[in-house]
């Protein structure tokens, strides 16, 4: 983010009033060696040095609505509202009594087994298998 006068360094200037109220604060000297180390912080960091600084009375009111406005200027994250589920697919009585019925005169179908187990299993059944026992139970049960 480029600064419209380089020499004025509102980040530093508050860590630096930060850090001379509160010496002894380990939070304050982490972001004072991340700033030192990487030119900036994220935008969480800075709302934790904003509550750090809004606790001081030595510190510009200038420069904290300053932070406010870097805070207010940096990337809010968007995260996508986690996936709705769908309730489980009901389960067609009919497709289990065609499985069986296949499976009692043709006891070793490979694929007819496999569905067999899949819906025995609760597993989702596609609706192109679905199709497929219809008319495997067209073409063998006749």
């Amino acid at each position: 983010m480029g600064r419209i006068n380089p020499d004025i360094d509102i980040v530093a200037d508050l860590l630096k009033a930060v850090l001379a109220a509160r010496p002894e604060d380990a939070f304050c000297k982490s972001l004072w060696v991340q700033y030192q180390e990487r030119g900036g912080l994220s935008k969480k960091q800075l709302e934790g040095l904003l509550g750090k600084a809004t606790a001081f009375a030595n510190v510009a009111s200038g420069k904290i609505a300053t932070l406010e406005a870097i805070i207010l200027k940096k990337h809010q994250k968007q995260h996508s509202p986690p996936p709705t589920l769908s309730p489980a697919p009901e389960v067609a009585d009919t497709l289990g009594a065609d499985l069986e019925a296949i499976l009692q005169k043709y006891a070793t179908h490979k694929r007819i087994l496999f569905l067999k187990t899949k819906f025995d299993n609760n597993d989702l059944i596609t609706p192109a298998e679905r199709d497929e026992v219809q008319r495997l139970k067209k073409l063998l049960l006749k």
